[in-house]
């Protein structure tokens, strides 16, 4: 670890408490350190401030007044700043915290702030919002934030991106006006701009820069943090990943994929493939196992998690060895808050993202947009082909069949939507090469492959309807939907038949019609009247339509038709005798 030689919290011209003094030499912070280094503990930013104006109250906090709010994208980030503040709350048992994430029972929150109270709370949005609208559980929690003094929104940028708009929105009509908000934020976006001036009074930004650091400095990551990449093809790149992972056993590392359902098929391969390392899987549609498995992880000197984005912002892991990067994030900024899993404060850490032929210029694009210089490593050699066996797992068991579909498809429409399409284009994938990568059985059926022909990748020749659910009571509720889905099939296919009958009847009937027609056409074709004549006759039955309609007089019409014998009388004296 770096020796850090900043500022003492004595050398401060404001005093901390001496709780909160204690509580930091508790954390191992003596001195202070440069925020912008990863697991500097930019938490106390926030956290010690908001500990001191709540201290400085002139009226002491009631058990059911809150007196500060603290809103965090995250269940896992949420967790991890409770644990922090508790820390301070034990020098000062006059204050309460509680905790309210999703993935915990509603009521039980209610109970425990209803019995605890709750002077310093640690939210989720989705999570704060639905207890403002539980007082008919006997919460009134619009009254208890009456004495609020501090609000703190972190990773703001992230909150916004994420959704919670709409719920911070909803949240923020509950608070009162007078307060302290702070806004805290690793990147700031337009979204965080805006929030800033319509959420705030008197705005004050504060812009944090290492100290000795100049502003052309080119490196945004610690300069502890080893970077890499690789250049493989889709169909290599898990082999990749294996063989790496199997040769790194003894370490802690993070491996990050694009989707949910990516994490969740390639942690289940990585589970039968990689033996007597502890492989954990974490992604934001897990309900209630999440908060249990980052608690967990947090505590093994070395294993695998495979995860989304969910664990890339501010999440303190200790001692990770590696980040992998499988795919590249959906935005360039979230590479960076990927790498800072490692290298925490001082500490050494390396990371490694796989990037495919077509997408070698992220490389460049990262070191001009991010400041994020990286060096290749080339493709390891004597490399086990694992993929074989995770097409047996899928053969053996329908769910991981199932999970492999849902995993291409979800990568491929991630692939469309990323931030830099100029680089990740959708319509230059090998999807060939892709679908190997992912050990298909088959190619699934999506818009984005409809019209392509894939003669480079062969399907396993079986009738995927055949592979069963390893799990037995699964394989018997799918049996029961087949055969249900059968009779709604053959009752469906009566009722198209019935319809096609019923229609090519009326079909046959408007043909005899048109058959009749022509024939009376043909016979009246071949009988004595001649074309002038009968072109004559429709021009007198036109004439006669418009005398019965009232449109010409009666003396109209008859001039009108002597006319047209004149006409005729001096067409055949011009022309002659005409065998027509």
């Amino acid at each position: 670890m770096e020796t850090v030689t900043e500022g003492t919290w004595d050398s401060l011209p404001v005093k901390f408490s001496p709780g909160v003094v204690r509580a930091l030499q508790e954390l191992g912070f003596s001195h202070m350190t440069p925020v912008q280094v990863t697991g500097s503990g930019k938490t106390l930013a926030f956290i010690i401030p908001m500990i001191e104006i709540l201290l400085r109250r002139e009226e002491r906090l009631k058990k059911m007044q809150v007196g500060a709010i603290v809103i965090t994208p995250t269940r896992e980030l949420a967790v991890q700043i409770d644990e922090v503040i508790s820390y301070f709350t034990k020098y000062f048992p006059q204050f309460s915290q509680c905790l309210l994430i999703g993935g915990n029972n509603p009521m039980e929150d209610v109970e425990r702030f209803k019995e605890q109270g709750g002077n310093i709370l640690v939210a989720t949005p989705g999570r704060l919002e639905d207890m403002f609208r539980r007082k008919s559980e006997g919460l009134d929690l619009a009254s208890s934030v009456k004495s609020l003094d501090v609000l703190v929104l972190d990773e703001a940028d992230r909150l916004l991106d994420m959704g919670f708009e709409a719920s911070l929105n909803s949240i923020l009509d509950f608070l009162p006006k007078q307060r302290r908000t702070g806004l805290f934020s690793a990147t700031q976006t337009q979204e965080v701009e805006n929030l800033v001036r319509a959420g705030l009074r008197n705005p004050v930004r504060i812009s944090v820069k290492e100290k000795g650091m100049s502003s052309t400095n080119t490196q945004k990551t610690p300069t502890r943090l080893q970077n890499y990449y690789m250049i493989c093809k889709a169909d290599e790149k898990f082999n990749q990943l294996v063989h790496f992972l199997r040769q790194h056993k003894p370490e802690k590392h993070i491996v990050f994929f694009s989707t949910c359902a990516c994490v969740e098929y390639y942690g289940k391969a990585l589970e039968s493939l990689i033996k007597n390392v502890k492989i954990m899987c974490l992604h934001g549609k897990m309900k209630h196992k999440r908060n249990r498995i980052f608690t967990e992880f947090r505590k093994l000197p070395s294993g695998i998690l495979v995860c989304t984005d969910v664990m890339a912002r501010g999440i303190d892991i200790p001692e990770v060895n590696w980040v992998l990067q499988y795919d590249p994030p959906s935005n360039a900024s979230a590479f960076v808050h990927r790498c800072g899993r490692t290298a925490r404060i001082g500490h050494l850490g390396s990371a490694l993202v796989f990037l495919l032929p077509m997408e070698e210029a992220y490389v460049n694009f990262l070191a001009i947009n991010q400041k994020c210089p990286m060096q290749e490593t080339k493709l390891q050699h004597n490399v086990a082909n694992v993929l074989p066996k995770v097409k047996s797992l899928s053969l053996a068991d329908r769910a991981v069949y199932e999970k492999g579909m849902k995993a291409f498809v979800s990568y491929v429409q991630a692939y469309a939507k990323h931030e830099c399409n100029l680089i990740f284009r959708v319509k230059d994938l090998d999807f060939a090469s892709l679908a190997r990568g992912f050990a298909l059985l088959k190619m699934p059926r999506m818009p984005e492959l409809k019209g392509r022909s894939f003669s480079e990748f062969t399907p396993v020749d079986i009738n995927t309807d055949s592979i069963a659910f390893r799990d037995k009571s699964r394989e018997k509720q799918r049996q029961k939907w087949l055969e249900q889905r059968k009779k709604e099939l053959q009752e469906q296919e009566g009722q198209r038949k019935f319809t096609r009958n019923k229609a090519w009847s009326k079909q046959k009937a408007k043909k005899e019609k048109k058959k009749k027609m022509t024939a009376k056409r043909k016979r009246e074709e071949g009988s004595d009247v001649e074309d002038d004549d009968m072109e004559e006759l429709l021009n007198d039955t036109r004439l006669l339509k418009r005398l019965k309609k009232g449109k010409i007089s009666e003396e109209e019409f008859e001039k009108k038709l002597l006319c047209g014998v004149n006409e005729a009388q001096r067409g055949d004296a011009g022309e002659g005798d005409s065998d027509r």
